[in-house]
């Protein structure tokens, strides 16, 4: 049995199912609707699905996308009922996944060729930043990882502080200069800790204001130059953290963020709480960055591995068939 096999439980399939629950019946309930008393595809269910999909916040170009692969597919069927176009959009959905950058992520271990394991996290406030710093703090903290958070965020008091009451609650070392400070020379400083500590993690907070684009590349510059500066290759990751129930403003912090700085991997939080969860497709597919991380609820362990299999046999499974919807 793999290590993914055991990590992904029967409980954290649960957590997972439970966590796409709302988005599961958003978009199949109204596919139900759309597809009862039909036969065929016709012009008037993609009209129906597309209004679906994008109400979901898969987007429009990976709606037209999903659309016109399912007309495809479904081109030399003369007859359907409601499970085998599910199974078709399945497929379709699949395909688009293996097409990007997202791959399927084994564990929460980090690379053992280089110490420390820089991860520099970037979001606006209030997307669930900190809460993921501290639920991969938590994780790691499970694979023996010895770890340092580094708070860089230093315009606001409450993020230095949430980020210290993390690290008191996983028992790690914590980093920080004061409000004010130069974010740039906090990261440098806490990477120069954790190679003093010996860490093999350093997590540097940073700030999430979007006053300006021309603000956000310059700050995020000088952050990424400073800590390569004091080791080299560093960052060695740059997670950007997104909230799902923000659908498509969601898509537009990333374009900002992507623009800004070279992200590497993305975390979306708060799918429990959204019926908009089709924005994974969407920003999957249109950023070609890999999903690394989903919060699927409010728990310190409902940080979740992002698996395209997982995640799509999740979305699907025990999809509504009847008409009841």
């Amino acid at each position: 049995m793999s290590f993914f096999s055991k990590y992904f439980n029967k409980e954290k399939k649960e957590d997972l199912d439970k966590g796409l629950e709302k988005t599961k019946k958003s978009i199949f309930g109204q596919i139900a609707k759309a597809v009862a008393g039909k036969s065929k595809v016709d012009e008037s269910f993609l009209d129906d699905l597309e209004s679906i999909l994008i109400s979901s916040d898969v987007g429009l170009e990976t709606t037209v996308k999903i659309i016109d692969r399912l007309e495809v597919k479904v081109s030399e069927v003369k007859y359907f009922d409601t499970e085998e176009l599910n199974q078709i959009l399945k497929t379709v959905i699949v395909e688009i996944l293996d097409e990007n950058n997202t791959e399927d992520v084994h564990d929460f271990n980090t690379p053992e060729n280089h110490k420390p394991h820089v991860i520099l996290v970037v979001g606006v406030n209030g997307v669930g930043k900190t809460t993921t710093i501290g639920k991969l703090t938590h994780q790691l903290k499970k694979q023996n990882k010895k770890i340092v958070l580094g708070a860089a965020d230093t315009f606001r008091a409450a993020a230095v502080g949430q980020l210290k009451i993390w690290a008191e609650r996983n028992d790690v070392d914590f980093f920080e200069k004061g409000m004010n400070a130069d974010p740039a020379a906090v990261a440098y400083e806490a990477v120069q800790y954790a190679i003093n500590i010996q860490a093999d993690v350093v997590i540097i907070d940073t700030a999430g204001r979007l006053h300006t684009k021309r603000h956000l590349m310059d700050e995020l510059s000088k952050i990424r130059n400073s800590v390569s500066k004091k080791l080299e290759g560093a960052p060695h990751e740059v997670l950007l953290v997104l909230d799902a129930t923000t659908g498509q403003n969601a898509i537009e912090q990333a374009n900002k963020f992507t623009e800004a700085t070279q992200v590497t991997a993305l975390a979306l939080t708060k799918l429990d709480g959204s019926a908009k969860g089709g924005v994974v497709l969407g920003i999957s597919d249109q950023f070609k960055i890999p999903i690394k991380y989903i919060g699927v609820g409010e728990g310190i362990e409902h940080l979740q591995l992002f698996n395209r299999s997982k995640f799509v046999d999740s979305l699907f499974d025990d999809a509504p068939y009847s008409s009841e919807y």
